[in-house]
């Protein structure tokens, strides 16, 4: 079973990608399942043609026997949805859901396929958000970002998380690479490929911006599925075969602040 997580600033584009990779996994013929782990409960939305499923955190409230029919549903390509969830706004610890997600799941035996992959918040590696990692969950861990330098803030910031909690004996995550999710700027490309090599990574896939995207969002589906013979869609197909060829996994050195600014400014 490989386990991924993608790592990245709220808004970057963790689920779009996730989403879009997990169809591409599903076309191979692969069991695959995806789990957001962002309050927003958004992660598989695309995949459930924009269908809001009930959170794990939600059904815990509400339900005393919880089965799995209650928080795992089918989406496109037969890719197994799940939503951890979160509290309400000021209320509680945005991670919780998290937890009890992942405590649920072994309880049921129902954490399984050929690849799983976690959608994770990352503007505050917490000890919530970081339990995919510590916990010997995520063993791949993908820092997306885009060439903003607060984009790049957040990833090396992750990046940090995971050289922290490698050395756990309960964890095995190492960084499998850094997805660029571009936002079009000038020398882009060149920047997060240089950030990434700084850090002793690799850019392991470069997603440009495209109009397909918007359209799929718009009509509730993954690029994969709204228009599969995109140059998008092939993007993204690329992206995930970079990632299950993938067999390069490192402990990160992350950059201070001054010298993640000083190649920022080299570019922009």
């Amino acid at each position: 079973m490989r386990q991924i997580a993608l790592y990245g600033k709220g808004g970057i584009g963790k689920s779009t990608t996730s989403a879009n990779l997990s169809a591409a996994f599903s076309e191979k013929n692969l069991s695959v399942m995806q789990i957001g782990c962002d309050p927003k409960h958004d992660s598989t939305r695309m995949l459930m043609h924009g269908r809001w499923i009930p959170t794990v955190l939600e059904q815990m409230y509400e339900k005393k026997d919880i089965k799995e029919e209650d928080i795992i549903f089918e989406g496109f390509g037969g890719v197994r949805c799940v939503e951890a969830g979160g509290p309400e706004p000021g209320i509680g610890c945005a991670g919780r859901g998290i937890i009890a997600t992942f405590q649920l799941l072994e309880k049921m035996k129902a954490l399984f396929g050929d690849v799983v992959v976690y959608d994770v918040l990352g503007d505050v590696v917490c000890g919530g958000f970081a339990l995919p990692m510590r916990d010997g969950y995520a063993e791949e861990v993908y820092l997306v970002t885009s060439g903003e330098l607060m984009s790049l803030y957040a990833a090396n910031n992750i990046s940090k998380a995971v050289a922290r909690l490698s050395g756990r004996s309960s964890a095995k995550c190492k960084l499998g690479g850094v997805i660029c999710n571009a936002k079009n700027m000038d020398n882009e490309y060149e920047l997060v490929k240089e950030f990434a090599e700084r850090i002793g990574s690799k850019l392991i896939c470069y997603i440009p911006r495209s109009k397909s995207v918007q359209a799929a969002e718009v009509n509730r589906m993954t690029v994969i599925e709204h228009d599969p013979s995109s140059e998008q869609a092939d993007v993204y197909r690329k992206c995930a075969d970079s990632i299950l060829n993938n067999t390069d996994f490192r402990i990160p050195n992350p950059l201070s602040l001054e010298e993640l600014e000083d190649l920022a400014r080299k570019y922009l």
